[in-house]
């Protein structure tokens, strides 16, 4: 099991940056494939971007060539670095952890971005 503290939110003005941190204390952290999701007010939470333990990424369509994810299995967190943020990126975003069966989410970081 993992535990998974997001920090990193704020708000930013559209056209800006961010980058989401997601630390993870636990001992699985290396295996597991590390997801970002995230959730706007009235909507589903959406998946938004993935990394496994390989290190082999994916991206929901309106993240490609705007977000990127990594991790740094050594200080074990993974990042989610977002560049030309819309109004529609705002949403609390979530780090999820899937370890075989096991998963784990955390708490959520809230961006918002002004237009």
């Amino acid at each position: 099991q993992l535990q998974l503290v997001e920090s990193g939110g704020g708000l930013v003005q559209a056209g800006g940056s961010l980058r989401l941190s997601c630390a993870a204390s636990g001992s699985t952290f290396n295996i597991a494939t590390m997801d970002w999701y995230r959730q706007a007010p009235g909507k589903q939470r959406e998946l938004v971007a993935s990394i496994t333990s390989g290190g082999i990424t994916n991206y929901t369509d309106s993240a490609k060539g705007r977000f990127s994810i990594s991790r740094d299995n050594v200080g074990k967190t993974v990042y989610l670095q977002m560049s030309n943020l819309k109004p529609e990126d705002a949403a609390v975003y979530y780090c999820h952890s899937r370890v075989y069966l096991w998963e784990n989410w955390g708490q959520g970081t809230r961006v918002f971005v002004s237009s």
